[in-house]
C-alpha cells in the first residue's frame, strides 16, 4: 500500500470509530475528516468542497423541501388520518399501514413518512388498547423498505445513480429501482404484517396503552416546593402515600441547585426545594394538584395569562436540543417553555432535568402556553407525538400540490427535465404559491444529511483515486476465489448491509460504490447488479436503532430497548437478500 492509500484507510477508520462511538454528530465528524484530509494533503483543494455541489447532495435536500409541501398540502395526512378503524385485526392494520407507509415514503422522504404516521399510529394504539410497541416497528421498517422503489426514495439510491453517471456515463433514472425495490419492499411488508411483529419481546408488547401509550416507563421531572405547599417540614418518605395515590414515585430532593444523595427519604423539604418525581404526564399533574406544588417558571406563564397545556415530543438526530440540554438552548427564557420531564426507556438519571444532556429516542414533556408549544416544537426539530392537528395544511391546494409533482416526477422520468431541476422547480412553485412558506423553506432542510454528504464525497473520490478501493475489491474477489459472480454480489450485499447496521447509510453508500463497481471490474461482469445490491443493502438496516433514523425514532415511543431490534429486524434482511439477489440476477444480468 502506498502512503496515500494508508493515510485514507486510517482517516476512514477514524470515521467509522467516531461514528460507533457516538459522542459527536455525523455531520461533524464527517466535516472533520475532510479538513484533516485536506491538512494532510489526500484530498485535493480544488476537491475540498465539490461535494456540497454535487447533484446527489443538492437532490436530498430539494426532496425534503418537496416533502414538507406534500405533507404541508393535507392530502396526505387526510388519507394517513382515515385509516384508523379499531375494528381490525393486527395484522390487517399492520398491512395496511405498512402499505401506505411505504409508499409516501417512496416519494417523499422516509423520515419524513415515519413522521406523519407515527402520531396516527399512536392514536389508533390508543383507541385499540394496544401496545404501540407492536405496531411500530413494523411501521419504521416499511417506510425504509418502501424508499427503495424509487430514485428519490432514500439518500442511497440518489447518491448510486450519481456515482453510476460519473462511472459509467449515464445515471440510473427514476424507477430504475422500482422492479427490485418493488420486489424487496412487498416481500419485507408482507413479512412484518403477518410474522414479524409476533417475534417482538413480551416487555415491548404487553403494556397497558391506555396507561402508558407514549411513556412506557414513566418521566423524570422536576416539581418546585413552594412556602404556602403542605410538604413544608415533612420528610421526603412522609409524602410517599400522595405520591402513590397519584400513581407516582419521589425519588429525589433538589436543593440550592444541587441533587442530594439517594432518594433523600430522611430529609426534611424546605420551600424552594424541587421535588424529582418519576410518573406519567397525567400522575404528574396529580402530585402537583395533591401536594401544591409549581412546574419551573409557573409564575412567569401565569402572569402571562396564558392557557397552559403539555405535549410529549420526541428528539431526533438533527433536532436542535440534541446533544444538548434545555438550559443549552435557553428554553424557558427564550421561548417561555418548561422542559417538565424527560423519558429515558425506563432509565433514571441524576442530572438535573433541564441540565440534562440529551439523546435521540428521548420524549420530552414540555409545559407552556398551548398555542406556542407545536411552534416551539418545530423551532427545537422535534416530533410531537399528539394526534396530528390539520392546521397547517391547506386542504383546497392538496391536489394542486400533488399533480405538480406527479407532472415534475413524470417529465424527469421520460428524460424531458434534468431532476434536480425538475425538484427545484417544485419547491419554487411550493414556495410562490405558500405550499411551503418561504421563511420555513430552509428549516426543512436535513441540513446534517447535507454536510454528512458533501464532506463524505470528496473523501470518496479521493481513496478511489488512490487506489484503495481497488484494493478493497481485490481483496474481496481474492477471498471469494473461485465462487460465482453470484456468490460475490451475495457477499458485498451481507458486507455493505452489516456496515449500514452500525454506521450512517450515506457515508456506507459512498464508500462501498465505488468498491462494487471495481469488484464488477476485476471479474469481468456488468457492474449494475453490484451497484444494485450496494443500494438495497446500504437501505437496509433493521438490527440496531442506530442503523436508520427511522429506528431511533420509535425507540422510546415504542418502548424497545437496543438489543429488540434483531429480533425482527434479523430475519428480515436475511429475507431481503433472498428476494434481492435472484430478482437483481434477473433484472440486471451479468
Amino acid at each position: 500500500m502506498t502512503t496515500e492509500q494508508i493515510t485514507l484507510f486510517c482517516l476512514f477508520g477514524l470515521v467509522f470509530a467516531m461514528l460507533l462511538w457516538g459522542r459527536f454528530r455525523y455531520d461533524l465528524v464527517a466535516f472533520g475528516a475532510l479538513l484533516i484530509g485536506l491538512i494532510l494533503g489526500v484530498v485535493p483543494e480544488k476537491e475540498a468542497f465539490s461535494g456540497f455541489g454535487h447533484p446527489a447532495t443538492i437532490i436530498v435536500a430539494l426532496v425534503l423541501v418537496v416533502s414538507r409541501g406534500l405533507m404541508n398540502s393535507g392530502a396526505v395526512d387526510l388519507i394517513a388520518r382515515s385509516l384508523i378503524d379499531t375494528g381490525r385485526t393486527i395484522g390487517a392494520h399492520i398491512s395496511i399501514m405498512a402499505g401506505v407507509g411505504a409508499v409516501l415514503s417512496a416519494f417523499m422522504n422516509n423520515v419524513a413518512a415515519l413522521a406523519l404516521l407515527m402520531p396516527v399510529e399512536l392514536q389508533a394504539s390508543n383507541r385499540a388498547s394496544r401496545s404501540p410497541g407492536i405496531t411500530l416497528m413494523p411501521l419504521a421498517f416499511a417506510t425504509i423498505l418502501g424508499g427503495l422503489v424509487t430514485l428519490i426514495g432514500t439518500p442511497p439510491n440518489i447518491i448510486i445513480a450519481q456515482f453510476r453517471a460519473d462511472a459509467l456515463g449515464e445515471p440510473y433514472h427514476m424507477f430504475d429501482f422500482a422492479p427490485v425495490g418493488l420486489a424487496c419492499a412487498t416481500a419485507g411488508i408482507m413479512f412484518v404484517a403477518l410474522i414479524g411483529w409476533r417475534l417482538l419481546p413480551k416487555s415491548a408488547t404487553e403494556h397497558d396503552s391506555a396507561k402508558e401509550l407514549i411513556d412506557l416507563a414513566g418521566y423524570i421531572a422536576e416539581l418546585v416546593v413552594p412556602e404556602d405547599t403542605p410538604a413544608v417540614d415533612k420528610m421526603v418518605r412522609e409524602l410517599e402515600e400522595e405520591a402513590e395515590e397519584a400513581d407516582a414515585t419521589i425519588i429525589g430532593l433538589v436543593r440550592n441547585g444541587r441533587r442530594l444523595p439517594g432518594f433523600a427519604r430522611n430529609n426534611i423539604i424546605r420551600a424552594g426545594d424541587i421535588l424529582v418525581v418519576e410518573a406519567s404526564p397525567d400522575a404528574i399533574d396529580r402530585l402537583k394538584g395533591a401536594l401544591k406544588l409549581e412546574v419551573i417558571g409557573e409564575k412567569k406563564h401565569s402572569a402571562a395569562g396564558a392557557d397552559m397545556t403539555l405535549m410529549e415530543v420526541i428528539v431526533q438526530r438533527d433536532s436542535r436540543i440534541n446533544g444538548r440540554s434545555a438550559d443549552d438552548v435557553r428554553l424557558l427564557r427564550r421561548q417561555g417553555v418548561t422542559l417538565l420531564g424527560v423519558s429515558r426507556n425506563g432509565r433514571r438519571f441524576t442530572s438535573r432535568v433541564r441540565r440534562l444532556t440529551t439523546r435521540p429516542g428521548d420524549i420530552l414533556l414540555l409545559f407552556g402556553p398551548s398555542d406556542r408549544l407545536l411552534d416551539v416544537s418545530n423551532w427545537l426539530g422535534t416530533l410531537t407525538l399528539a394526534e396530528r392537528g390539520l392546521q397547517v395544511t391547506q386542504h383546497s391546494r392538496a391536489w394542486l400540490a400533488v399533480g405538480i409533482f406527479a407532472a415534475a416526477i413524470t417529465a424527469a422520468s421520460l428524460g424531458f427535465v434534468y431532476l434536480p431541476v425538475a425538484l427545484g422547480c417544485v419547491a419554487g412553485v411550493f414556495v410562490v404559491l405558500d405550499i411551503v412558506p418561504l421563511r420555513e423553506v430552509y428549516d426543512h432542510i436535513e441540513w446534517p444529511v447535507v454536510v454528512l454528504l458533501g464532506s463524505m464525497l470528496p473523501l470518496g473520490a479521493a481513496l478511489e483515486a488512490s487506489g484503495g478501493t481497488t484494493l478493497i475489491a481485490e481483496s474481496i474477489v481474492s477471498i471469494t476465489a473461485g465462487l460465482a459472480p453470484a456468490v460475490v454480489l451475495t457477499v458485498l450485499m451481507i458486507v455493505t448491509m452489516t456496515l449500514s447496521d452500525v454506521l450512517n447509510n450515506t457515508a456506507t453508500t459512498v464508500i462501498a460504490a465505488p468498491i462494487a463497481v471495481q469488484i464488477a471490474s476485476s471479474l469481468g461482469v456488468n457492474p449494475d447488479p453490484f451497484l444494485m445490491a450496494v443500494a438495497v443493502a446500504a437501505s437496509c438496516a433493521f438490527l440496531t436503532p442506530i442503523g436508520h433514523k427511522n429506528n431511533t425514532l420509535i425507540m422510546g415511543p415504542g418502548g424497545y430497548k437496543f438489543g429488540d431490534y434483531w429480533r425482527m429486524g434479523l430475519p428480515l434482511e436475511i429475507l431481503i437478500v433472498a428476494v434481492a439477489i435472484p430478482t437483481i440476477l434477473i433484472v440486471w444480468p451479468l
